[in-house]
């Protein structure tokens, strides 16, 4: 399985990778501060929900193992995917957190159809339907779009089915990889539909997705990416394909030390940019973790 793994990303780091040497140079900047181990210890049921997305089968039930009980109170309200062109997800309602999650499974290597979501790399307009209002010049990776929309309507239903429920609660959306990247989009897609609602997100190993105008949008908009020591999917797409990630980047370092990194793409040593330069220099295990000592991908259910 391990092999077949690498082999699958081997292909998608081929692809999407070759750029990543011709990308434009970014100066090394302070800005790193150590995260606290409290502050590490309160991202462990998120990373859960992101190993749970991986288990669920797109069920609306809540029996998938470990993570589940994880995260035992958590009360699923839908569930969807097929694990290939759209990856598993679930919203519901955690009384641990006091939030809405909606969380999406990420890419699955041993599944055709979800690689090649990753593979569609042009930038396309955000779809106006999803995204009412906002720029024209805002530019998403094609692939990561129409991944997301589509389980975005039913998405957005269960979320609003949960509201009616805790009606003011905040929502967080939650992801891996791929999902990481839906995540982002889905945060940005429920605040324009449901403006009152506060929206946060939560994702580990997460691609680029946005062009430089909108990755800029993003900042201060509640995201965090979580990314582990030489893990090289954060680094794709290359800049030099007009990519960019917004802030909120925590990089675990080999020593296990987490350290939050100031501005977008951050090109200090103890941050993704500058710690893995090319694919040539990562290692895609990193990429499963381990997140504080949790794995993550569909050999981890």
């Amino acid at each position: 399985m391990f092999s077949k793994i690498s082999r699958s990303f081997a292909l998608f780091a081929a692809l999407l990778g070759l750029s990543t040497s011709a990308a434009p140079l970014s100066e090394k900047r302070a800005g790193i501060t150590r995260v606290s181990a409290s502050t590490i210890a309160g991202y462990t049921l998120y990373t859960q929900f992101a190993r749970a997305a991986y288990c669920t089968g797109g069920k609306a039930t809540w029996k998938c193992g470990a993570a589940c009980k994880a995260n035992q109170d958590f009360v699923i309200y839908a569930g969807g995917g097929d694990g290939a062109a759209t990856p598993n997800w679930f919203v519901g309602w955690s009384p641990a957190l006091k939030s809405v999650i909606v969380t999406h499974q990420g890419t699955d290597p041993t599944q055709f159809l979800s690689i090649i979501n990753d593979l569609d790399l042009g930038l396309d307009k955000l779809d106006q339907k999803y995204f009412t209002g906002l720029s024209s010049s805002f530019y998403v990776h094609g692939g990561f779009q129409d991944t997301f929309k589509r389980s975005a309507d039913a998405v957005l239903a269960a979320v609003k089915k949960v509201l009616v429920d805790h009606p003011n609660a905040p929502v967080t959306t939650i992801g891996h990889s791929l999902g990481g990247a839906i995540a982002i989009l889905n945060s940005v897609f429920i605040k324009n539909k449901i403006p009152s609602v506060t929206v946060k997100t939560v994702g580990y190993g997460v691609p680029r997705l946005a062009n430089p105008a909108f990755a800029s949008y993003l900042v201060g908009k509640g995201i965090t990416r979580i990314n582990n020591d030489s893990d090289f999917i954060p680094i794709l797409p290359g800049r030099g394909l007009g990519y960019a990630h917004p802030d909120g980047e925590i990089h675990i370092t080999d020593d296990k030390t987490w350290n939050s990194c100031l501005g977008q793409d951050n090109a200090d040593d103890n941050c993704t940019t500058g710690h893995v330069a090319s694919v040539l220099l990562g290692n895609i295990f990193d990429h499963l973790g381990a997140y504080n000592g949790v794995w993550i991908g569909s050999l981890y259910c």
